[in-house]
């Protein structure tokens, strides 16, 4: 996930991620759903964004219901979030350079015990690569600098680059079970909120993919990933899938 960036500044300002990108595949009509950063968040986690239009923390919204991590432990699936400086599993709070608003997890009350065991630092991201561990449904967030929230666009695409290169160097992308989207939170409130989304895996044709498609596009996704009922507003959202031919197996 990026911050606050719009497509066309993310193409620019992020070489190393678009040369990625057009190797593979991204869009170029893909919006996140509002503004401020969490509701996209919540959106893409859970196919709505409960009507929240702040940016508080997990003490002011808890949320019940379903979520695409809760999907998934249901379900005999495996779900992890990985986040960039947290300093304690499932942390609800902000500190120092890590964002609670950026981390959905946190706000599922009714799956607080899978939060507190599977929401980890991205410090376990590398083993789990080399491992061939990684989750059905994985969350991977940057802190504030490495998101281009208070940092630059630059030093987000040097760590979503240096991920990237964990990634596909795994076991799980050299067996082509791994599809690694890159996307926006939202943009800058100056291009219609339209993002830079990326769709690679070791088996995705080169394309560019011109179908409209939003947040509740990728919740879809995941879902028919986990193969899992369809919550809320991804059941009508574009399919992000078919839009990039995804094979699911």
């Amino acid at each position: 996930m990026v911050e606050n960036h719009s497509l066309e500044q993310m193409k620019t300002g992020m070489p190393k991620t678009f040369a990625f990108a057009s190797k593979y595949a991204y869009a170029t009509d893909y919006t996140a759903i509002t503004h401020p950063s969490l509701p996209n968040y919540i959106a893409i986690a859970s196919g709505s964004t409960y009507g929240i239009t702040d940016d508080k923390g997990p003490s002011a919204h808890r949320l019940k219901g379903r979520s695409v991590f809760s999907q998934a432990l249901r379900n005999g699936k495996t779900a992890r979030t990985y986040a960039d400086s947290m300093p304690s599993n499932c942390y609800l709070s902000n500190a120092g350079d890590y964002a609670v608003r950026h981390n959905p997890w946190t706000y599922f009350v009714d799956s607080r015990t899978g939060c507190t065991k599977y929401d980890t630092s991205v410090k376990r991201l590398a083993t789990d690569a080399a491992n061939g561990t990684l989750p059905n449904v994985g969350f991977l967030i940057p802190n504030l600098v490495h998101d281009a929230h208070d940092g630059t666009l630059a030093q987000a695409d040097t760590w979503i680059s240096d991920r990237i290169a964990t990634l596909t160097a795994g076991k799980d992308w050299a067996a082509g079970r791994l599809a690694v989207v890159i996307t926006a939170d939202e943009d800058d409130k100056k291009s219609g909120n339209r993002v830079l989304t990326v769709v690679a895996s070791k088996y995705q044709q080169k394309k560019v993919v011109t179908t409209h498609l939003n947040h509740y596009s990728l919740t879809r996704f995941i879902e028919q990933v986990l193969h899992v009922p369809l919550l809320r507003h991804a059941s009508t959202a574009p399919d992000m899938r078919a839009a990039f031919g995804v094979k699911v197996s």
